[in-house]
């Protein structure tokens, strides 16, 4: 049996390591909090994240990143993507040699407007035939459930991603291969940051016609930077674009959208942000985006308008309708 290490017991994370241990392995997840560990070494659930889920045998949680690394054929990152860099620091050291690295993270740092894969591959040195990414439209509760989904590994290195494929290849979960590691993380992380303006959207009042218009034109901004960036325009039309978009922007099972539909209801970022422990990654990530936008020369008039809502700039009603006035002239295609 394969032991895979999961760093991070969030509701991802632990979602991940339910895949992975319904797909025949041995799960050792890493979690900050010590109670966490002993929820799910003692009663098989992680209530904190996943409050009545029962999670499998295989999976056994630790506090120590050492007992936990040891052994591991893989090594799953699941972190908040803004302390990734500060937990791989600690981490470095006990991370076996030669295994891959995989990022569940969807995010771009601030400050650097790094990608996850290379905050990674700067912090333990490793190479792209080490470090994939998954990414796709996986709303961590309902595969926690069972409840059938798709996804993406992807990696330069295609025997690695083919490898990565058979371990988290469960009953209900069904992943695909691609090389395309900057158009999946682009569209994992971008996909976030159009979520929390669909949710201003809804929680203004507004119908689905904004909703459906907000989710395209986010769409073709996500594809303009990651094709300035090197990406393979398919790749936004597949699982890691179109799929995970819609996903986000549509469930309110999605922390990124639900943050967007209380900020259109006129709560503040820090109110929001006080009332729960979960990451709603497009809240950071909508500045660190913007950022690299510019640095590419890349119009994103969405993100730009959710980084100034969040930064309180502007009001969420303000920045929908500052998006409809815009001057068309330079837009053909809809």
């Amino acid at each position: 049996m394969t032991k895979v290490a999961v760093f991070g017991a969030g509701s991802w994370g632990t979602a991940f390591a339910t895949v992975l241990a319904n797909a025949g392995n041995q799960v050792s997840v890493w979690a900050r909090r010590e109670d966490v560990c002993d929820a799910i070494n003692a009663r098989h659930e992680n209530a904190e994240y996943l409050p009545g889920i029962e999670l499998p045998d295989a999976i056994t949680a630790t506090h120590d990143p050492a007992a936990a690394a040891d052994g591991a054929e893989a090594v799953v990152l699941a972190v908040p993507s803004q302390s990734l860099r500060e937990n791989l620091a600690d981490w470095a050291g006990v991370l076996p040699n030669a295994v891959p690295l995989v990022s569940l993270m969807k995010g771009v740092e601030l400050g650097t407007t790094q990608r996850m894969s290379e905050v990674i591959a700067e912090l333990t040195g490793a190479g792209p035939e080490r470090i994939a990414v998954v990414s796709g439209p996986n709303l961590a509760r309902e595969i926690a459930e069972g409840q059938p989904a798709a996804s993406v590994v992807a990696c330069a290195d295609e025997g690695t991603a083919a490898r990565l494929q058979k371990l988290c290849h469960s009953p209900t979960f069904r992943p695909y291969t691609n090389n395309d590691v900057v158009g999946c993380e682009l569209g994992g992380a971008c996909k976030n940051v159009i979520a929390l303006a669909v949710g201003m959207a809804v929680g203004l009042g507004f119908g689905d016609n904004a909703r459906a218009s907000v989710i395209t034109r986010g769409l073709a901004e996500i594809a303009r930077l990651g094709t300035a960036l090197g990406a393979d325009e398919h790749t936004f039309s597949g699982l890691a674009g179109l799929g995970d978009l819609v996903a986000t922007c549509s469930s309110p099972l999605s922390r990124n959208r639900t943050f967007g539909e209380k900020l259109g209801q006129g709560m503040t970022v820090a109110d929001i942000a006080a009332g729960t422990r979960q990451v709603a990654e497009g809240v950071k990530s909508c500045a660190s985006i913007s950022e690299l936008a510019h640095r590419h020369d890349v119009e994103m008039p969405i993100a730009e308008h959710v980084t100034k809502v969040v930064a309180g700039e502007m009001t969420p009603k303000d920045m929908l309708f500052s998006l409809v006035s815009r001057s068309a002239k330079s837009e053909r295609w809809g």
